[in-house]
């Protein structure tokens, strides 16, 4: 067997007149009656082999067998393609190899897609063919920017006196936030272990053990429904450190972030990272992960609104709602069937009643004010004020929710990003990054009337906040931060509560009961009891973050085997049925559901179960 010399995307003129032996698979064939030409594909690119039947009868012979996706090893001279060949599109496109033995090691099956023109099928045919979908360039770059990312993490962290620690991937369940995925036990009948939703705990405890400074690059499980940023099978950056406060661990994750994108983007993060709190994030963006690539702020107008005649926005005002809005430049193009049918219909899928709105224009006289048919509503001073709140001009366009400020928030957080997009706002190659802070503890579930913990329970207040444990929980601000890069939250953590005192008051207020806090965390809680050092991480999305660096918007491209939107892989099959044997071994039984049983009913000679 001849052994690989080189790759296929590393050859070039400096290896003219070289004897080198290349292994790929056909990616194109091009028979021209004389001279047979094959494009060799292996994970570095593509290179150009000439069959030549004058000089190598038997090779040209054999490449005339040849099909797209053979997997083939040739031996042969580089040489120049010559001036007029050249193909510019290829890394390698200035010279070609001329085969003198062709190895033919497998031959395959028509594949059920082009690879060039794979953007073409549906999602669903290329995940079921995920192995032939991957042998795209496109997708191997994404696979391989994914593992730069990876390498580089590790190199950082040693660097600084990180250990990388595995922990368990078969773990007690501790029900907070999402679901978890539970693993039967065969040796414990009737128990299950969870996988791990994070390292939360684990990492906390090495920090109890002395460990000072631990990172894991660790698969996570979240028993979600998927979404195109989200999977329930998913991949964190996690770190934790002792004897620090929430500069040092932002500092120090900062600078991680800033050497990944230097060496895979060649961007330059800012140094330091931009601050914004909680409180402005939501006033000014309407939303925790503001998209900082473009201004077009939200502004409440509610004081000027409630001096209008316009019914809707006094009597929101007067029942202690809001009147929030943006002004999107150049938006006046948009005409009055694109604002209601289009924006309109946008707010309202997000629970906005209406979307009300003025254009910025020249009347008879030469003035510039805001028109539209709720204009008549205001005076000319108010409409002067409105112009002034938002800096708008002519030609801009400018929008309105009125309601409860979390509802308004909601709807316009997303309109803002999707007119950003539209009116060609947002950058292709830009990255504005942002660290949020000042979170607020908890937040109030009024469905079930109980306060709620925004990042985990085990986040620790602000130090001058600890007063309001006992008097003023709605106003505690937690010692929590995300780092934000183009409206997409890419690392979030906190520094940690270290001391169990506080730990019981936070459970007491997020009404989890003594017994409960044993029965889900004692053994965590059993080892504060001896000497935890104050401590704080982060975990960031190795996922999402990958996603960013490549310019995808769908999860699933930078994962080698993902699930779809309901949680399958459609290349295994998986989830599957299990063998009765399996479940009786794991003391099992799975109740079918009633479609199921009237469906077997239907079927001849076949009864429901018993």
């Amino acid at each position: 067997m001849l052994k690989r010399t080189h790759y296929c995307g590393q050859l070039g003129l400096s290896n003219e007149g070289q004897q080198v032996i290349v292994s790929g698979w056909v990616n194109s064939y091009r028979d021209h009656g004389n001279l047979v030409f094959i494009d060799l594909r292996d994970r570095t690119g593509l290179v150009q082999i000439v069959f030549d039947p004058e000089k190598y009868p038997q090779a040209h012979k054999d490449s005339r067998t040849l099909r797209c996706e053979w997997v083939i090893t040739v031996q042969g001279s580089v040489r120049p393609r010559g001036a007029g060949l050249e193909n510019p599109k290829l890394a390698t496109g200035k010279i070609e190899v001329l085969c003198g033995e062709l190895i033919i090691l497998n031959m395959a099956k028509t594949p059920p897609f082009e690879i060039d023109a794979a953007n073409q099928v549906g999602e669903e045919v290329r995940l079921q063919y995920r192995y032939i979908d991957l042998r795209r360039s496109v997708m191997q770059e994404k696979l391989a920017v994914r593992h730069r990312v990876a390498k580089i993490t590790r190199d950082y962290f040693d660097e600084n006196g990180f250990w990388e620690i595995e922990t368990p991937m078969l773990g007690k369940s501790t029900p907070e936030g999402a679901r978890d995925f539970l693993v039967p036990s065969r040796l414990v009948r009737g128990a299950f272990y969870a996988l791990p939703q994070s390292p939360q705990l684990f990492k906390q405890i090495l920090m109890v053990s002395g460990t000072d400074r631990y990172f894991q690059i660790v698969r996570c499980f979240r028993d979600e429904d998927p979404r195109a940023d989200r999977q329930a099978e998913f991949t964190q950056i996690d770190v934790e450190m002792s004897f620090v406060d929430s500069e040092d661990v932002m500092q120090m994750n900062e600078g991680l972030i800033r050497r990944i994108f230097k060496e895979v983007m060649n961007v330059d993060m800012p140094n330091p990272v931009p601050r914004m709190t909680y409180p402005q994030a939501m006033d000014e963006y309407g939303i925790d992960r503001p998209d900082m690539r473009f201004e077009m702020k939200l502004r409440n107008i509610s004081d000027i609104a409630e001096k209008s005649t316009f019914q809707v926005f006094t009597s929101t005002v007067q029942k202690g709602g809001v009147v929030k809005g943006l002004c999107a430049p150049g938006g006046a193009k948009y005409s009055r069937s694109d604002i209601e049918k289009t924006l309109t219909a946008f707010v309202s899928d997000l629970g906005a009643k209406g979307l009300a709105w003025m254009k910025v224009e020249k009347d008879e006289s030469g003035k510039v004010l805001p028109k539209s048919s709720i204009s008549k509503f205001f005076t000319e001073e108010q409409l002067k004020e409105l112009m002034k709140r938002f800096d708008a001009h002519e030609g801009d366009l400018m929008l309105f929710v009125a309601d409860k400020e979390n509802i308004a928030n909601k709807a316009l957080a997303p309109l803002r990003v999707k007119l950003g997009k539209e009116l060609g706002l947002v950058k292709p190659g830009d990255f504005k990054f942002v660290w949020v802070t000042d979170f607020p503890l908890f937040e109030w579930n009024e469905d079930e009337k109980r306060y709620d913990s925004l990042h985990h329970p085990f986040t620790s207040p602000v130090e001058e906040d600890l007063w309001k444990l006992e008097s003023d929980p709605a106003h505690i601000r937690s010692q929590a931060y995300d780092l934000v890069v183009n409206g997409s939250e890419i690392g979030g953590g906190s520094v940690r509560i270290h001391n169990p005192t506080v730990q019981a008051k936070v459970f007491d207020l997020l009404n989890i009961s003594r017994q409960q806090a044993q029965s889900r965390f004692g053994f965590f809680l059993k080892a504060l009891e001896y000497g935890a050092p104050p401590h704080g991480g982060i975990a960031f999305g190795l996922d999402r973050l990958t996603m960013l660096l490549t310019g995808t918007e769908n999860i699933r491209d930078v994962i080698a085997f993902p699930k779809t939107q309901r949680g399958q892989c459609l290349m295994t099959e998986a989830p599957s049925d299990v063998d009765q044997s399996q479940l009786d071994e794991l003391n099992l039984r799975v109740q079918k559901h009633l479609h199921q049983l009237e469906q077997e009913e239907l079927e001849p000679g076949v009864g429901p179960k018993q």
